[in-house]
């Protein structure tokens, strides 16, 4: 599983909120604690939100979306639906080729786990 582009790295949030609050002596390798994390992952997914529908807009009010799937194409392109629980367990097990290996970490069992308990009997 990838991180997703609009979402800043640990190390830049950190750098941004060391910013805001000023340097308490923290440096950038402490880790953000996980509310702040998500907060900034919020605030930047409502930006990029935010440019996506001005562009969007700005191809409208141009005429330059000619074509009546071009707008909702665009969308779909720069914010794809998350992958199903099915999707990500069946990557994890497509990604595993050594039944020895470290791959299905404690999280990623958790995903095939989730997925395995949604099936029908």
């Amino acid at each position: 599983m990838t991180q997703h582009p609009i979402t800043p790295p640990p190390e830049l949030a950190a750098r941004w909120v060391n910013e805001i609050y000023g340097d308490d002596g923290f440096g950038f390798d402490v880790p953000l604690h996980p509310i702040t994390l998500r907060l900034v992952e919020r605030a930047a997914q409502w930006g990029a939100d935010q440019e996506l529908e001005a562009c969007c807009e700005w191809l409208h009010w141009q005429n330059l979306a000619t074509h009546p799937e071009l707008i909702p194409s665009l969308r779909a392109a720069r914010r794809p639906k998350a992958p199903s629980l099915k999707e990500q367990a069946l990557e994890l097990i497509d990604g595993c080729t050594d039944p020895e290996s470290d791959y299905l970490d404690d999280n990623a069992l958790s995903i095939i786990r989730r997925a395995l308990e949604q099936l029908d009997d």
